[in-house]
């Protein structure tokens, strides 16, 4: 787990708001934190909010080690419904998989190595964040 201030997230990136303005601000803040916890770790932000209409990918990354790493993203505004980590089915894993495959072929890269992480950000309500990193879930 890692724990930051919000102050320490880095360059911060603000897409298109979605139906639910409050739901939107709390996934942009886990995806800039996760971005910049990435990017610390020497990795390079490739894509972010990739969409195809199958659906959506948070982050694409390539990895120090030239692995490209695909970061599906959830982030809480508190506990009470679970950790984060907890609504990523099997169900879920497997589009992302999908995605993954889509985003390959789409920018010339299949048959690159690649692996899909997830990060669970809990946001407390002092302003800290809490990231669970866990690499290569499939």
């Amino acid at each position: 787990c890692l724990r930051a201030s919000p102050a320490r997230c880095g360059s911060l990136y603000f897409p298109a708001m979605a139906l639910n303005e409050r739901a939107s601000v709390t996934g942009i803040t886990g995806e800039n934190f996760t971005a910049t916890y990435l990017i610390g770790r020497g990795y390079q932000i490739l894509d972010r909010n990739w969409r195809i209409k199958e659906g959506e990918l948070d982050l694409v990354a390539l990895s120090p080690d030239k692995e490209i790493v695909f970061v599906e993203v959830k982030t809480r505004s508190s506990a009470a419904y679970g950790d984060p980590l907890e609504s990523i089915s099997a169900t879920k894993l497997h589009r992302i998989q999908r995605l993954a495959l889509a985003w390959l072929a789409m920018h010339q890269r299949l048959g690159w190595p690649y692996r899909i992480d997830v990060a669970g950000i809990l946001l407390g309500r002092s302003g800290e964040i809490t990231l669970d990193y866990r690499i290569g879930i499939s």
